[in-house]
């Protein structure tokens, strides 16, 4: 356990070093929970996606609570809303920006952020990095 404390100390420290600028943006689809059901692997993966890419940014807590009530609209609206109350108990949970996790909110900046509305050039930084991504057939 020592070790786990010295890690997260170690990333604090290191927070600071790049701080103005946001790394590529990544995904995993729903990260610790299923993207979709048995006979339907990937049903809501996209609104994991789409909650990955608010996440990846950051911003605000009133930002991170609509992102958050978006994702559980969104997996509603594909037929499986008990799952939606259940992924949106998840993420208020462990998507605190908090936790040294690689799906915290505001994942894209270092450790340390918190919450804290994007700068403008910062929302620059965002704008650009989302218009370079792969585009889907969305």
């Amino acid at each position: 356990m020592p070790e786990f404390w010295m890690a997260v100390l170690l990333a604090l420290s290191c927070a600071g070093a790049h701080a103005d600028e946001i790394a590529p943006f990544s995904s995993d689809g729903c990260s610790e929970f299923p993207d979709g059901t048995l006979s339907q692997k990937t049903l809501w993966r996209d609104c994991c996606v789409a909650h990955d890419l608010s996440y990846w940014a950051g911003g605000s807590y009133a930002e991170r609570l609509a992102a958050d009530r978006e994702m559980e609209r969104c997996v509603g609206a594909v037929g499986e809303p008990a799952i939606a109350t259940l992924m949106l108990a998840g993420v208020r949970v462990g998507g605190s920006p908090f936790w040294p996790t690689r799906f915290r909110w505001g994942y894209g900046w270092p450790l340390g952020r918190g919450y804290k509305a994007l700068t403008e050039a910062e929302r620059e930084q965002v704008r650009l990095k989302r218009e370079s991504l792969p585009r889907t057939g969305a």
